[in-house]
């Protein structure tokens, strides 16, 4: 069977993936230590202090997932056509069908595939969820290492009402991004196996491959 060679993801939304994985992982295992430190972090005075060095990794971590989050926002209004979120949006005829068909697909009611080259709508909407989660998360970190910075102060009481309720509502949401990865990635490798559109490789490359019409 002929497949012909399609560009689909920028250089630029590649780079966003895999600053948005790398800080993510780092965020989780900073973030966990910080709830929980699970090393003697009483010595600080003559070695190492390990709080504030996963402090201080969780910090850059942070501003590392901010660019990602900005980029994508920008992606999504300047990228190239199956990067911007009207593509991706059930608003049209032709997204709302994608919707349909993709739903169908993975509940293994219809073997029809979407063969669009970007994202399906459902995992359009998945990655826009993700994304506002997200903004919380970061406006979340910025309010609890600004507490007294006025933009942050103002801004985070009126999300969170208090420092307190931030930090949980921060602790929450790193489940969600848990869950996610991993949900995501068992789905790009079903995907991969089940229609062989290099849905793996185009992370890397940028590309996919369409089956020719004959």
């Amino acid at each position: 069977m002929n497949y012909e060679v399609k560009n689909v993801w920028s250089v630029l939304l590649r780079l966003y993936h895999w600053a948005f994985v790398l800080s993510i992982v780092a965020l989780v295992v900073t973030g966990f230590y910080i709830n929980n430190p699970w090393t003697n972090t009483t010595l600080e005075g003559n070695v190492p202090f390990p709080m504030a060095t996963m402090r201080y990794l969780h910090f850059v971590a942070g501003y590392l997932f901010t660019a990602a989050v900005l980029i994508r926002i920008f992606l999504f209004i300047f990228g190239n056509k199956h990067e911007r979120i009207m593509d991706i949006l059930p608003v049209t005829s032709r997204n709302i069908k994608s919707l349909s068909t993709t739903l169908g697909y993975y509940s293994y009611v219809s073997d029809q595939h979407d063969s669009r080259l970007g994202h399906n709508v459902l995992a359009g909407i998945i990655y826009i969820v993700t994304l506002i989660a997200a903004l919380f998360q970061l406006v979340g970190g910025f309010y609890m290492l600004y507490p007294e910075a006025g933009f942050w102060q103002v801004f985070g009481n009126t999300l969170f009402n208090s420092q307190q309720e931030g930090r949980f509502i921060h602790h929450l949401l790193m489940w969600y991004f848990i869950i996610f990865a991993f949900t995501h990635v068992y789905m790009v490798v079903w995907n991969d196996l089940k229609s062989p559109e290099g849905l793996v490789s185009s992370i890397f490359t940028g590309k996919k491959f369409k089956r020719k019409n004959v």
